[in-house]
């Protein structure tokens, strides 16, 4: 889950602005990259020139607009993924997508997959797609939300927007929702506004009926 460029990231008091590369690659400054021994602010991906800022849900989804997110008519941002986000994201998609795969139930698809989510396109960092819900377009954005929708907490997320999101997600169609907040190492499961579960490492994450049969230990998620 990646959110905007509203708020720049701030570097830890416990960390200087300029250091050796081996001092970086062991400090982890998130939405920072380093050049000639200074940390220097990740900008998001520019929007093309004949390209709006602001537009309707119809301009969004006939333009391609790579790293950015549309809701209520403006473009978010979405700021590169952290070492760790990318890793836990691939940590899920590895014991979920065989499961899936082997099952038949449908298809996963990763970051930068766009899906029409009421009157917002979202792209969670991972998403499952059951095979009913299979027949459209491959070379257009999904018109629907995924059945499962997949958020792996970022640095720079606000807690408010991580649960807007995810009930934005359920008010669409989306059945389940997993938050993975790499820190707490947890996964809060929303399956509706008034039923959200918070899972600790000792816990089984399941697909209950969306990837019926599918179970992972928590903490596996987080290796």
């Amino acid at each position: 889950m990646k959110e905007t460029y509203k708020d720049t990231p701030e570097i830890p008091e416990s960390i200087p602005t300029t250091m050796t590369l081996e001092d970086f690659l062991e400090n982890d400054v998130p939405g920072y990259e380093y050049i000639d021994g200074k940390l220097v602010l990740k900008s998001p991906p520019e929007i093309p020139k004949s390209i709006p800022t602001t537009m309707t849900l119809e301009e969004f989804l006939e333009n391609d607009v790579p790293g950015y997110e549309y809701a209520k008519g403006e473009l978010i941002p979405m700021p590169p993924a952290t070492r760790r986000h990318g890793k836990i994201s691939i940590s899920i998609i590895r014991y979920l997508d065989r499961y899936v795969y082997e099952n038949g139930l449908g298809e996963l698809y990763t970051a930068e997959t766009a899906f029409q989510v009421g009157e917002r396109v979202m792209k969670p960092d991972v998403a499952f797609v059951s095979t009913a819900h299979l027949d459209v377009d491959e070379d257009e954005k999904f018109p629907i939300p995924p059945d499962l929708a997949i958020e792996v907490v970022s640095p720079t997320d606000v807690h408010y927007r991580i649960v807007r999101k995810a009930l934005d997600y359920l008010e669409a169609g989306t059945r389940l929702v997993w938050v993975l907040d790499p820190v707490a190492k947890t996964v809060t499961v929303y399956r509706s506004k008034s039923d959200i579960e918070l899972l600790t490492h000792e816990a089984t994450l399941t697909g209950e009926d969306v990837v019926p049969g599918f179970t992972c230990p928590v903490e596996n998620l987080f290796e």
